[in-house]
């Protein structure tokens, strides 16, 4: 089977008007979703990104520039992934397209390149 990213996109205030309730209950829904795909022997890893953090590094003229990042003024960022495996484009869709986070963002399909070494 072929490897594939299912890269989460979402706003980046997407969290601020969500209660803890509510927000456990989308937790409880994604943790549904993982299970389920992985009964069927299609997951393969995932996790959720901190929100708010990370570093963008850019190389020029053979210096490295460290910028904080996402920005907030983003329309939107990389908030998790799924590493999930599937006989092709069509099958990674089908099951990206039953992922509860198309209720909140959208989810990018990208296939793992294999790489020997």
């Amino acid at each position: 089977m072929k490897q594939y990213i299912l890269f989460l996109h979402e706003p980046p205030a997407m969290s601020m008007d969500i209660s803890p309730e509510q927000m456990q209950q989308i937790i409880a829904r994604y943790i549904a979703w993982r299970e389920e795909v992985a009964a069927k022997g299609h997951m393969v890893g995932g996790q959720k990104l901190r929100d708010g953090e990370g570093r963008l590094l850019r190389a020029a003229n053979g210096k490295v520039s460290v910028t904080d990042g996402p920005f907030a003024e983003a329309k939107e960022v990389v908030g998790g992934f799924f590493h999930i495996q599937a006989a092709d484009y069509d099958q990674a869709v089908e099951i990206a397209s039953t992922c509860p986070h198309l209720d909140f963002g959208a989810i990018e399909v990208r296939e793992v390149e294999p790489t020997h070494g």
